[in-house]
């Protein structure tokens, strides 16, 4: 199976910690043993969000600030890679094409952002969708897809299951207020609805869990589901 992996900064990178890493990077070499072809995406995490708030107080335009992130999303998606080791492309994928390039060779590619105003979620499905994938994985530090942000919304109910039409709305409906935070932005569900892509939001800390969801489709968190998408042979 081809699969994507967002790796979020919040869950890989909460600090720079070679176990945390490594316990990352050997899941996803236990998947390739497996046979699964697989490409990664990173997000910048705390680190990124500290460099960003430093950038803004100086004065720095929105498209700098972004920037900025990408960098750090680079960077990460180095310690990955040397986590990885040889079966990982040895740099970052800076392109789409570069990305599927490295999976025909085999390889293991590692993304961090890509352009200016566009989010590693949304990188993320642009992968998937420029790859063919049969599977995009979300590994991020909230454990689904909330009906509202439960982290100021106490009654947020986690969906079990969500049609990706109801996604688009309850994002919008979050994003509305300053601050507030969703697995998902709404790029990246648009780009799942178009291409129909089979999507699961889940708790990425534990990278077992990321390994379960992907070889048997088993995991605690959401099904993003698409009308006409089919269940992977291998499940």
């Amino acid at each position: 199976m081809r699969v994507v992996i967002s790796l979020g900064g919040s869950v890989a990178f909460a600090e720079v910690d070679p176990s945390v890493i490594e316990a990352h990077a050997t899941a996803i070499g236990r998947l390739v043993d497996d046979g699964h072809e697989v490409a990664v995406v990173v997000g910048g995490g705390p680190i990124a969000r500290e460099y960003i708030a430093a950038g803004r107080a100086l004065g720095a335009d929105e498209v700098r600030l972004d920037e900025v992130g990408i960098a750090v999303t680079r960077l990460n998606a180095r310690l990955l890679i040397e986590g990885i080791g040889n079966i990982a492309h040895p740099w970052p994928a800076t392109t789409y094409a570069e990305a599927g390039q490295a999976l025909r060779q085999g390889d293991v590619p590692v993304l961090g952002g890509v352009a200016p105003a566009q989010t590693t979620d949304a990188v993320s499905a642009a992968t998937a969708e420029y790859v063919g994938a049969d599977l995009l994985v979300y590994a991020t530090s909230i454990d689904g897809v909330y009906s509202g942000d439960p982290a100021s919304d106490p009654t947020a109910e986690r969906f079990d299951q969500i049609d990706v039409s109801r996604l688009l709305e309850v994002i919008a409906d979050i994003e509305m207020s300053a601050g507030s935070q969703s697995p998902v932005d709404l790029l990246a569900a648009k780009i799942i609805q178009r291409a129909g892509l089979r999507t699961i939001v889940l708790d990425g800390s534990d990278p077992s869990a990321i390994e379960t969801a992907v070889r048997t489709g088993s995991h605690d968190g959401t099904d993003v589901v698409v009308d006409g998408m089919q269940e992977p042979a291998e499940w």
